[in-house]
């Protein structure tokens, strides 16, 4: 699903993206908790998504 919305993410379809990555990011809270890197990189991945859709405030 991570690659899935890296590839929205490429061809721009932020939205999209977006979608994926809030789904991404929840499900690893839940299973490795929040400071895994994995789980880092899905909140950093989502913060690229967010600039990209000038929500600046949410890529905080």
């Amino acid at each position: 699903m991570a690659n899935l919305a890296a590839t929205y993410r490429y061809l721009g379809q932020f939205e999209e993206a977006k979608e994926l990555e809030v789904l991404v990011l929840e499900q690893r809270k839940k299973l490795l908790g929040d400071h895994h890197l994995y789980t880092l990189t899905a909140m950093a991945n989502l913060a690229a998504t967010y600039r990209n859709l000038a929500q600046f405030d949410k890529a905080k």
